[in-house]
């Protein structure tokens, strides 16, 4: 019986004039910490208004909400010179076909050592069409 009183207490109906400045904020800041979605802090705090929340997150969170394709990803601004680029892309492709081929010699051990069967069997038709397009 008592229980069942907690739980009305707890998803008591509120109006409007029940929420303070403090609340809101202490709502919004656990929307934005991720602790909760704005549906979920509805149901837990007995919030009526469908967008009752996602006012006070327009109103008073830090995240801009206006522009979110800005947001989203920022894109740095590069100082690089076109041929600082070019020099740090071959470091990044030199690095990238180093490790393409530890992996390869990996699957191979692998393959030998293990008798799994890792990479993909092709057809004598795919494989020759793939050797054309690597030469």
């Amino acid at each position: 019986m008592k229980t069942d009183q907690n739980k009305l207490k707890a998803h008591k109906k509120r109006t409007q004039r029940d929420y303070t400045l403090g609340f809101k904020l202490s709502v919004v800041e656990q929307i934005e910490r991720g602790d909760l979605t704005y549906k979920q802090a509805q149901q837990r705090y007995g919030i009526q208004g469908r967008s009752t929340v996602l006012v006070w997150l327009r109103k008073h969170g830090k995240l801009d909400r206006s522009n979110p394709s800005r947001n989203a990803h920022p894109v740095p601004q590069s100082k690089e010179t076109p041929a600082q680029k070019i020099k740090r892309l071959e470091k990044e492709l030199t690095e990238e076909k180093a490790r393409t081929l530890i992996l390869n010699r990996m699957i191979d051990i692998s393959d030998r050592e293990y008798g799994t069967a890792i990479r993909k069997k092709f057809s004598p038709e795919q494989a020759e069409s793939s050797n054309k397009s690597t030469k």
